[in-house]
C-alpha cells in the first residue's frame, strides 16, 4: 500500500484545520494520523470537541471512574491526547447524548462563529447518516449547516468521516485516503491517552494476530469531501 494516495486533493501551504467531533477520543480513533500529517507539515489544527463524553459506558479497566467523575477524567484524557498530537482543543459545552435534541440552527450558528474565527480552510467531521452514533450524525449535520451559511468564496472544505458498515455501498469510494502508518506512533499515543475508553482497542492492537483486519483499518483514514449545492 502506498503511504499516501488521494483523489482531487490539493493542499495549500497555509491550511487551517478544524476538527469537529462530539466526544473526547473521536479525534484519536478517527483522524489522528491525518492530524499528525498536517502538524508535520506545519498546519495548525484545532479540535472543537462537542461534549465531555460524560454518558460513556466505559469507566476504565480496572474501573477508576464513575458517572459523576467520568467527565473530568475524559477532559484530562483529551488534553493529554492533544499534547501528543500537538493540537489546540476547545470544548463546545454540549451534553453527551443530547446533540440530536439541540436546535440545529443554534448549534450551526455556534459552529459557524468558531469556524470563521479560526479561519478554517479544512473542516473534518462525521458524515451525517453514516456515523453510527446520534451525536455523530447531529454534529456532522450542524457542521454542514454552519459551513453552508458561510460566503461561498470563504467556505472551507468539509471532509467527512463515515463509520457505518454500509457507507461504501451508498457513498462509493472515499475522496481522500491516507495510509497513516508513518504516523502510527503518534496515533497510538493519542489513543492510549484516553485511558477510560481505550482498553478494548488496545486489546485488539496488542493481539494484532487475532485482529489484523481491524488493526489495518486503523492505519488507514478515509474521508469524503462534502459537495455543497
Amino acid at each position: 500500500m502506498k503511504r499516501l494516495f488521494h483523489t482531487g486533493l490539493i493542499l495549500m501551504s497555509n491550511e487551517n484545520i478544524v476538527v469537529i467531533f462530539p466526544h473526547p477520543d473521536d479525534e484519536s480513533f478517527g483522524a489522528s494520523g491525518t492530524i499528525s500529517k498536517f502538524r508535520e507539515e506545519g498546519h495548525p489544527v484545532t479540535y472543537l470537541c462537542g461534549t465531555l463524553g460524560e454518558m460513556g459506558r466505559n469507566m476504565g479497566n480496572p474501573v477508576f471512574a464513575n458517572r459523576e467523575t467520568l467527565s473530568s477524567f475524559r477532559k484530562k484524557e483529551l488534553n493529554e491526547a492533544a499534547k501528543q498530537l500537538d493540537i489546540d482543543v476547545e470544548f463546545l459545552g454540549y451534553r453527551d447524548k443530547t446533540l440530536e435534541f439541540e436546535p440545529r440552527d443554534q448549534v450551526a450558528a455556534h459552529l459557524r462563529e468558531k469556524i470563521e474565527s479560526l479561519h478554517a480552510t479544512i473542516v473534518i467531521t462525521h458524515y451525517p447518516g453514516y456515523a453510527v452514533h446520534p451525536d455523530h450524525d447531529a454534529l456532522g449535520a450542524a457542521v454542514v449547516a454552519a459551513v453552508q451559511g458561510i460566503e461561498e468564496t470563504k467556505r472551507p472544505q468539509v471532509w467527512m468521516h463515515a463509520i457505518s458498515n454500509d457507507h461504501a455501498s451508498h457513498l462509493g469510494d472515499p475522496d481522500i485516503v491516507y495510509d497513516v502508518r508513518p504516523y502510527w506512533e503518534q496515533k497510538l499515543a493519542a489513543i492510549k491517552a484516553h485511558l477510560s475508553q481505550a482498553d478494548g482497542m488496545m486489546s485488539l492492537i496488542e493481539n494484532h494476530d487475532q485482529a489484523s483486519e481491524q488493526l489495518e483499518r486503523l492505519k488507514t483514514e478515509r474521508f469524503y469531501k462534502y459537495i455543497f449545492n
